[in-house]
């Protein structure tokens, strides 16, 4: 059997050896040895590194994609995840394609000002709605201040 080492797998996945560690940390991806101080891993790990980046893309955490996989390395899914990830995109779709329509919209409104665009300001309070979820992150990322509580 042939083994790749750290630097091909990387390359043909195109996952840099850095996160393969950190993939091998967490228990979703096992070498089975090494070459030197290089790791060595079977082709099948190919396979599992696709399937890892179809669930990253579908917005699963690590911890979750950990799960799907049986301790004997078999994929199991849960259906209902699976529906429940699924509602989430389509939720998602649907909150960026208002997003993009009212950007279009201000791109060509002819309104002297965007602030005197209904649309524009439609746009501008949703987007103050949903821009803070429960963690006090924006949609941008950046950790907010949270006001005290007193008491």
């Amino acid at each position: 059997m042939k083994f790749l080492d750290i630097a091909e797998v990387s390359a043909r996945a195109g996952v840099p050896a850095s996160a393969l560690r950190f993939y091998e940390e967490k228990g979703l991806i096992a070498s089975v040895g090494r070459r030197g101080l290089r790791r060595l891993f079977t082709a099948d790990v190919l396979g599992r590194l696709s399937l890892i980046a179809l669930g990253r893309l579908a917005g699963f955490s690590l911890e979750e994609i950990a799960a799907m996989f049986s301790p004997d390395g078999r994929l199991r899914l849960k259906r209902e995840k699976l529906a429940g990830k699924a509602d989430d995109l389509d939720r998602t779709i649907r909150r960026l394609t208002a997003m993009r329509d009212g950007l279009r919209h201000a791109a060509v409104c002819k309104a002297p000002s965007h602030l005197e665009c209904p649309t524009f300001r439609r746009l501008v309070r949703a987007a103050g709605r949903r821009g803070r979820s429960q963690s006090g992150r924006t949609i941008a990322g950046e950790k907010t201040a949270r006001p005290r509580q007193r008491g």
